[in-house]
């Protein structure tokens, strides 16, 4: 084999330069943060685990203190046929009798031992090569037994009492992964089976965790349609409860206890594919990430620009310029306008902008420089700034808007502008029309 053979492609460095630079911001973010990882026991069934594992030494790499909360339903199905028990349910939770529990505890037992087994493999050539994950668990969780619902004595299945997020912490600190299995104990001493998915909120929302991270089987929340939502805020996912829009099995019932964590101060919850490959490297570190995340306000917010954001509004447009959509903008002058601007930001990070120009004498405003980051262009980002500017230019009241432009014709006219000619503009701006450019006028009543 040739040397040439072997050299990556030029292409192929500019991709993984390009990666580890969009990365980087969101790696220095999230050293010394807390992040919470649920997944069923149907992850152990599969190629999955051994993939999930790599990522989780990976993240723990960085510096992430890691707490894993684990189930084992389909286990816990396969020992009881084993021993020719026949599982009950009801509204979705197991009923657990001594018979059941004895198979919980086995099924849980071997569950745990078996990811503490991947989570201390240091093979060379993979992720684990070189690392040394500690792995502590506990007594952390105090419970009580569900009791008789709906008539139904759940006898040993259970509910999470208290967690006791001090001694958890402590481990964290010490760079520790803490290991969580579904069971806990009463003051009595009497052993509760508990649902992994309410053990993973008591515990992020006890250690305060900076995300939830459920793997489902599925991609992510959908809407009404069916179609995958990127961000949702808490009042959303409120709405989606209440018209019970239909998710997946797992979706669906962790879904009132991911609202609840978010409301209770965890940062953000992420509903993730437990069968993608990577999905967690995808939904952290990339802007457009690959799941669906639940923020307790939405994700991205309208604010006014000020001068701290000069830098960021010039690589943000930076791009339009060069081709010639956006007329060049230097620092100086965008920092004698920068109160013209409105900014829009996604998960801190400036995406969009627009500025508003006002000819108070003539009732009008010119709606300038509208620019978002193109990973977010059917975001409906853009939609969002001009009806803010819009909206600013109203509070001004001004009676009409007039826009500028060489490439968006046709977005200007879906939106309700209207080409007029040159002399449509107000007398001030007409005065600085660049026939060279030869800019189409579009004007909108407001």
């Amino acid at each position: 084999m040739t040397s040439s053979e072997t050299k990556p492609t030029q292409q192929t460095d500019t991709r993984l330069v390009a990666w580890v630079r969009q990365a980087a911001p969101y790696i220095h973010a999230f050293r010394g943060k807390t992040f919470v990882i649920a997944f069923g026991g149907e992850v152990l069934e599969s190629d999955a685990a051994q993939k999930l594992i790599h990522d989780i030494a990976l993240l723990d790499s960085m510096g992430i203190h890691l707490v894993l909360v684990h189930g084992a339903r389909p286990q816990i199905d396969a020992e009881m046929q084993a021993r020719g028990l026949t599982p009950r349910f009801h509204n979705g939770l197991r009923v657990t009798d001594a018979e059941t529990l004895a198979c919980v505890k086995r099924a849980m037992g071997v569950s745990r031992i078996e990811i503490e087994a991947l989570l201390s493999q240091g093979l060379p050539n993979t992720p684990m090569a070189g690392g040394f994950l500690r792995v502590t668990g506990g007594n952390f969780i105090t419970a009580k037994p569900v009791g008789v619902v709906d008539g139904v004595d759940f006898l040993f299945t259970g509910a999470v009492r208290k967690i006791i997020a001090e001694e958890i912490r402590a481990d964290l600190d010490q760079e520790n992964v803490v290991l969580i299995t579904p069971i806990g104990a009463s003051p009595t001493g009497e052993i509760f089976n508990l649902a992994w998915e309410e053990v993973a909120e008591a515990v992020a929302v006890a250690v305060q965790a900076d995300k939830l991270i459920y793997l489902c089987d599925a991609p992510g929340l959908v809407d009404k349609a069916g179609d995958l939502i990127d961000a949702i805020s808490g009042d959303e996912a409120e709405q989606l409860l209440k018209r019970k829009v239909q998710q997946s099995t797992d979706a669906a019932r962790v879904l009132p206890g991911a609202l609840r964590a978010c409301r209770a101060g965890v940062g953000r919850v992420h509903f993730l594919d437990r069968r993608t490959d990577g999905a967690m490297l995808m939904e952290f570190f990339t802007r457009e990430g690959i799941g669906t995340v639940l923020t307790a306000a939405p994700l991205a917010r309208l604010r006014e620009a000020t001068h701290e954001d000069v830098g960021a509004i010039l690589a943000l447009i930076a791009p339009l310029e060069a081709d010639g959509t956006l007329v060049r903008r230097g620092r100086e002058r965008l920092e004698m306008e920068i109160t013209r601007f409105s900014l829009l930001e996604h998960d801190g990070v400036i995406v969009g902008c627009a500025a508003l120009y006002p000819f108070s004498g003539d009732k009008a405003a010119e709606l300038a420089c509208l620019a978002v980051m193109a990973d977010y262009q059917r975001a409906g980002y853009g939609d969002q700034l001009r009806r803010h500017i819009e909206e600013r230019a109203r509070k001004m009241k001004l009676k009409r808007l007039f826009v500028l432009t060489t490439r968006t014709a046709h977005w200007f006219v879906e939106r309700g502008f209207v080409e007029r000619g040159v002399d449509a503009l107000p007398a001030a701006k007409r005065d600085l029309y660049n026939f060279q450019r030869r800019s189409k006028v579009f004007v909108k009543a407001l």
